[in-house]
């Protein structure tokens, strides 16, 4: 018996990710918050507190969690967390959104109203691909990348796992862009970008390596 998705998070990601996998026929059974507030429910789904609820969740049947949670770094953490525990990830994709048959998705990836993933692109388990985001062919989405709403990748694009790309970012066709790199809102990336940097503007120039 499908006893519902559990979602880690109870924000404004998951009331999103919430509404993205109600559309796809899912039940929710839970969203898990990380502290007390006044808000008892998360789009219409209750709230209840504390990382240790995944435990006693799984002890009581549960098998599916999304991961709600914005933070790429965090993300990855309590998804190796829950599938520790056993829990399966879950997608959370929008029926407005326009996904090749050829193209290969990850676990725990979430994909909103909007987007658009063409032919052959690959984007790996717990990315986001959000609002009106367009990854075109052949491109490859690592682990828990996050590409922001209106961002725009051409052919042959490759992110690597825990980068960030802001709000309105346009990445060029053959550009290698490496993990942990933030690229700031409506940046224009026409080159490759090392790993664990921060990159701005137009064109797209590196300001900080870690």
């Amino acid at each position: 018996m499908d006893k519902g998705v559990v979602v880690l998070g109870a924000g404004g990601h998951a009331k999103v990710c919430v509404e993205l996998l109600l559309s796809m026929g899912r039940e929710v059974a839970y969203c898990i918050g990380n502290d007390a507030s006044d808000v008892s429910t998360c789009a219409g789904i209750p709230i209840i507190i504390g990382d240790e609820q995944l435990v006693q969740l799984r002890d009581q049947g549960y098998e599916e969690v999304f991961i709600a949670i914005g933070s790429n770094a965090l993300r990855m953490r309590l998804a190796a967390k829950a599938t520790g525990l056993g829990y399966r990830l879950v997608n959370a994709i929008s029926p407005r959104a326009e996904i090749s048959r050829s193209a290969k998705l990850g676990n725990g990836i979430a994909v909103m109203a909007g987007a658009v993933i063409n032919a052959e692109a690959v984007i790996e388990d717990l990315a986001i691909i959000n609002t009106g985001a367009t990854i075109d062919h052949d491109c490859r989405i690592g682990q828990a990348v996050h590409i922001a709403p209106q961002s725009a990748l051409a052919g042959n694009v490759s992110v690597g796992a825990g980068s960030f790309l802001g709000i309105g970012s346009k990445v060029i066709p053959e550009v290698s862009i490496g993990g942990g790199v933030t690229v700031g809102a409506g940046g224009v990336v026409i080159s490759d970008i090392p790993a664990r940097s921060t990159a701005v503007g137009v064109p797209a120039k590196v300001i900080k390596t870690v």
